[in-house]
Formats: structure tokens, C-alpha cells, sequence
């Protein structure tokens, strides 16, 4: 996950690495930009009027943050060549610093790069018809037939381990047991008892991954309903961003964070984590979208293990935020320190929504394989 929640307002640093980069000068402003929970990320506006979205990489989670620049290189060449429909995905450029590399290290050793403003586009922080989920569905859909042909060693892996599963368990447990005793809230012990009676799914995908069942292919690792840009008069699916996380991996990982993100009902944030509900119709719509772009290429082994990704990504997730508040919240931005807990307790009472409609999640997939 990546963008910026909580961003610090502009800083003279950030005005100086907004400098650095290949725009008009004197910068006319820079403002905090996104929701995400891991980089630093700004709008920068020159004296121009032309925008740029500057980013400051968090190097604990992309530790060769160089890495995803390299990758960016190589996915945009890839795409240039192939998306030439009469609707193709805009997806965001590399702006050069001034000295001419790809990204600017500033005396702390931060890491910058900026890349080009999507014009006319908006984002939906929650989703609130399933036209809208069936228009993620194409995005996310598209990107893939896009990527399916390049080889996996062109891309270098950021994240070493993202959506490892079994990692994540083990890393909960790693934090239960470094955890001083207390006597736990009622939303403690809930994941607690939540998240140790489910031991035996976290290895469904490596499993499958590691016996040659599942493929690797090039994923976007990050696609959540705030990373697909709408157009803002049609909303129109028009662009995928946060492309930190390309690199190899199974297609289960994206198409069940993407449909944990669009359909659950109350949000990624809600009030109370028991609003939490998965969205059948949505789910519909966004399975029928995506597969009619990535059909000629969906093994019958991978639609087989959709109904696992659904359920294991949204346990996943909660789990990192559990650990998380574990450790003192030293990953993921928050606003108060409860603020991972609500988040990991969210994530799992999606996927008990999830778990109670898995007959009726299976049944629309083979519809929507049928439609394809």
C-alpha cells in the first residue's frame, strides 16, 4: 500500500526535493496529496500550471527503492507498445530530476521521485454502485492482459515477501508473543480468536505457487479502489497508479485485495468494524468486467482459486495491521493509536462476510466465466 494519510504539510525539504525535479521554476505549490498509508506523497503545481504528483518512498518498506523506477522503465515501455485500443489506461510518466536520473536523494537521504498528474481524473474513496465496481473490474482486468506477456525476470521484486501469507502469520505471531500481558479490549481478543482459528488457510496460494499449480506472473500488488483513477465527467475507469508494487507475483493477489477494497460496503475505514459486509453485486460486476479482459489467458487452475484469494487477502491484510498495532504502530500511518486495531478487526469481519458467502461467490464466478 502506498500514497500518503496523515502526510506532514510541505516542509522546506519538500520544497527543495520539489525543486529538484525537471519543472518550471519557482514552484507555485505543494500540497499533501492521497490516502495511502506508507509514502509521503504531494501535488506539486509549477509556475506553469502544470501538475506533478512528488513522493517521498518510505525506505522501510521499498528498502531498493531504485527498484521501482527501474520497474516503472520497463512496464511503460511494455504497455506503449500494446495498449493502442480506442481506450487505453493513462498511466503515469516519469518526470526526470534535473541532473537527469530518475529520482533525487536530498542531504537527509530521502528518497523523491515524481511522475506526471493524471488530468481530469478523480478517486473514490468508497464505491457506491456496482457500475463503478464493474469499471474497477476492467481496469485492474486490462493492466493484466497488458502485462501477461512480460517475462517476470524483466521486473525486480520491491517487495521481498508481499502477500506471502504464511510470512504474515508468522510475523502476528512473532508480535503476540513480544507483547506485553494485558488483560486485551474486546476488539483484541475478537482477532486474536479470529485469527488463530484460521491457521490452516494462510498457506492456500504458496502452496499452490510452490507445487506448480499457480504461475507467477507481473501484478500490480496494490490495487485498491483509491489506486484507479476515474475520469471525473464520464466516471470511466482511465487509470491505474501506484505502480511501487509491480513486480512478480499471482494474479490472486490483486483480484482479491482489489475486491476486499471494492466491495466492502463500509469502507476501508469505517465507523465500527462490524459495518463491515462484502457486496455480492459488486462482486459480480467487477469479476464480469475483469474476466472479460483476461479470459484467453485464465487457467482453469487460477479460476479455481479465486474463491481462495477472496477470502485469504482481506485475512492477510488484517493480520499486518494486527501485527502492527502489536509492535506500536511502527509501519502503517495512523491518527490515534487504536487506529490499526479498528483497521485489522475491519478486515476481518469482511472476511467473515466473505467466508459466509463463499457458495454464492463461487456460483458468480462461473457466471461470470460464462459471460466471458
Amino acid at each position: 500500500m502506498a500514497g500518503a494519510d496523515m502526510n506532514i504539510a510541505p516542509t522546506t525539504s519538500v520544497q527543495h526535493a520539489a525543486a529538484a525535479f525537471a519543472l518550471a521554476t519557482p514552484i507555485r505549490s505543494v500540497e499533501p496529496l492521497g490516502l495511502g498509508l506508507i509514502n509521503d506523497t504531494y501535488l506539486v503545481i509549477d509556475t506553469a500550471g502544470t501538475q506533478a504528483v512528488l513522493q517521498r518512498i518510505n525506505r522501510r518498506a521499498f528498502p531498493k527503492p531504485e527498484r521501482i523506477l527501474e520497474n516503472l522503465r520497463t512496464l511503460l515501455a511494455h504497455i506503449a507498445a500494446r495498449d493502442t485500443g480506442t481506450r487505453t489506461l493513462q498511466l503515469p510518466e516519469i518526470v526526470q530530476a534535473r541532473d537527469g536520473q530518475d529520482w533525487f536523494i536530498d542531504a537527509d537521504g530521502s528518497f523523491w521521485r515524481t511522475l506526471t498528474y493524471i488530468t481530469g481524473s478523480v478517486t473514490h474513496e468508497r464505491l457506491t454502485s456496482a457500475a463503478q465496481a464493474g469499471e474497477v473490474g476492467y481496469a485492474l482486468g486490462r493492466f493484466h492482459a497488458l502485462v501477461q506477456d512480460l517475462p517476470t525476470e524483466h521486473l525486480h521484486v520491491t517487495r521481498e515477501g508481499f502477500h506471502q501469507t504464511p510470512l504474515y502469520f508468522a510475523r502476528f505471531r512473532e508480535a503476540l508473543a513480544r507483547a506485553p500481558a494485558h488483560n486485551p479490549s474486546p476488539a483484541l481478543s475478537f482477532c486474536f480468536e479470529f485469527a488463530n482459528a484460521r491457521e490452516s488457510i494462510v498457506g492456500a496460494l504458496e502452496d499452490a505457487k510452490r507445487q506448480g499449480i499457480l504461475a507467477l506472473r507481473i501484478i500490480h500488488g496494490d490495487p485498491k479502489i483509491d489506486n484507479v483513477l476515474f475520469d471525473g465527467a464520464s466516471d470511466k475507469a482511465i487509470s491505474l497508479i501506484d505502480l511501487d508494487t509491480v513486480q512478480p507475483g499471482l494474479l490472486h493477489y490483486d483480484i482479491g485485495d482489489c475486491l476486499r477494497s471494492a466491495c466492502n460496503t463500509a469502507g476501508e475505514s469505517p465507523g465500527q468494524a462490524s459495518d463491515a459486509q462484502f457486496d455480492l453485486d459488486r462482486c459480480h460486476a467487477l469479476m464480469t468486467r475483469y474476466v472479460a479482459e483476461t479470459r484467453a489467458f485464465l487457467t482453469p487452475s487460477d479460476i479455481d482459486y479465486l474463491p481462495d484469494a477472496i477470502r485469504l487477502i482481506p485475512f492477510e491484510l488484517g493480520l499486518r495491521f494486527l501485527a502492527d498495532h502489536l509492535n506500536g504502530n511502527v509501519y502503517f500511518k495512523v491518527k490515534w493509536p487504536e487506529q490499526n486495531l479498528l483497521r485489522a478487526e475491519t478486515q476481518f469481519r469482511l472476511t467473515a462476510s466473505i467466508e459466509a458467502k463463499l457458495p454464492a461467490i463461487r456460483t458468480l464466478i462461473t457466471d461470470a466465466i460464462a459471460r466471458a
